[in-house]
């Protein structure tokens, strides 16, 4: 509990630092909090906490994920330095709402009940809201704030009906006791139960933007500060991804029955969709949007795994797609400062002048496309892997011709760095803090492509 506490109380010294007046100050309080707070959740593995009446349960599997979403957040927060200026209106605020979103992801990886899962996703989502459209006088950024707040409201009135479905079946909003509920009745779950969790689902499918709940992301993407939008890219896809595994493999495994064949269909629609859509994207942020949407369908097929390997393989992919993410939306980051452009053309001729960003940039695109010997590869192996032994042949045998035919979008900007033509290419001096972003994801998807049991052997 002192991890969630001390990521609180940074949001809140963010806030109180706001009225000394120095700009930056906010920013590296906020690294140093995380980073802390990092410290902290490491020491919490193998104690297998159960706080609360068990509302908030910090096992391996919560301090794994809680880990990367330290990690992520914290290397976010390096970009701001190219991205926002020190004397930005409403910086801090910016940053606090960035920390208290972290502080709700927390929660959507440690929950025991169902109030505490609700309480994580929307104050996360508020945050988010806000955050969409932190650049107020920009009319995308309005743009962008408005559609996710509107579709967001929804979907959590249909989350929320959902909870109240299971709550009147079961008599309960705790997990321990809806599985007894469950194991009571021959592990059968009657009409309402089913449709509280179907509605569930898709309030959470929602929140990693898969097919068919998805239309809010690529104009989120596009409309967003780019910053923000590498953060709802990597560590909120992360964070939902993980609340979604939780609720199926801990507590719902034994009715799998009553909601497999709806992550199946959707794990199919998300990466095949999402691959069709993406192929004549010429912006590089709705680009990512779409293969965000595509990875949110091979993430679902740990979820429907469960088995030994399906853990392993969900946390090798999340730190393999948030580390590449980050990667790509950090070199977009710098070219924006310079062409105030996310045209794919933008990249043309690059690898001229900034080799170092051209290197990063190609690499984030082929540990997407799952290419050794990067760790998007291993990622997708060991996934597909996972699901080809739960007797998932068939999605298996998609999920490669998906991928397949995603190299097409993601060499796109590959070609275009590695253009003779670099007439338009200008230098960019890169900051310290961009440069050590840069470094650590690029060590991070090499050194776990070539050992990738240093994740999967951990859960």
């Amino acid at each position: 509990m002192e991890v969630i506490i001390i990521i609180a109380l940074t949001g809140v010294a963010i806030m109180m630092a706001g009225a000394f007046n120095k700009p930056g100050l906010s920013l590296w309080l906020a690294i140093a909090g995380l980073m802390l707070g990092f410290i902290f959740n490491i020491r919490l593995w193998n104690t297998n906490l159960h706080l609360y009446n068990d509302m908030i349960v910090y096992d391996n599997y919560a301090v794994a994920f809680n880990a990367l979403i330290l990690l992520s957040s914290a290397l976010v927060f390096l970009l701001f330095h190219s991205h926002y200026s020190p004397w930005e209106k409403h910086l801090d605020e910016i940053a606090a709402l960035l920390v208290f979103a972290t502080t709700s992801m927390l929660l959507m990886t440690s929950f025991g009940n169902l109030v505490v899962l609700f309480i994580g996703i929307e104050t996360m989502s508020i945050c988010l809201y806000v955050l969409a459209g932190s650049r107020k006088y920009e009319l995308p950024s309005n743009e962008a704030a408005m559609k996710y707040f509107l579709l967001g409201s929804f979907m959590t009135g249909v989350m929320l009906f959902g909870i109240a479905l299971i709550y009147g079946a079961s008599g309960s909003f705790d997990f321990h006791d809806i599985t007894a509920y469950l194991a009571a009745n021959g592990n059968k779950a009657n009409n309402m139960f089913s449709i509280g969790l179907l509605m569930l689902t898709v309030g959470l499918l929602f929140k990693i933007a898969a097919v068919p709940f998805h239309f809010w992301a690529p104009d989120v993407y596009e409309g967003s500060p780019t910053v923000i939008t590498a953060y709802m890219g990597s560590t909120v896809k992360i964070a939902g991804v993980a609340a979604l595994y939780r609720v199926y493999a801990y507590h719902f495994a034994a009715i799998q029955p009553v909601w497999a064949t709806t992550i199946m269909i959707v794990s199919f629609l998300s990466f095949f969709t999402a691959v069709l859509f993406g192929l004549p994207q010429k912006r590089f942020k709705r680009l990512l949007a779409y293969s965000g949407i595509s990875h949110a369908g091979f993430l679902l097929m740990a979820v429907l795994a469960l088995n030994q390997y399906s853990a392993g393989a969900l946390l090798l992919y999340a730190v393999s797609y948030s580390m590449a993410t980050i990667m790509a939306f950090t070199v977009l980051v710098e070219v924006i400062e310079v062409k105030w452009d996310d045209q794919l053309t933008v990249f043309k001729g690059m690898g001229a002048k900034n080799k170092f960003l051209a290197f990063a940039l190609i690499v984030a695109m082929l540990s997407m496309a799952g290419i050794p010997p990067f760790s998007g590869f291993m990622a997708k192996f060991n996934i597909f892997t996972a699901a080809a032994e739960s007797g998932y042949i068939v999605l298996v045998v998609l999920a490669v011709i998906a991928s397949a035919i995603s190299l097409v979008y993601y060499l796109k900007p590959i070609t275009l760095i590695l253009s003779n033509d670099d007439s338009n290419a200008e230098k960019i001096k890169l900051t310290p803090e961009v440069i050590i972003v840069l470094t650590i994801t690029i060590l991070l998807t090499f050194v776990f492509g070539i050992f990738p049991k240093l994740l999967t052997g951990l859960l």
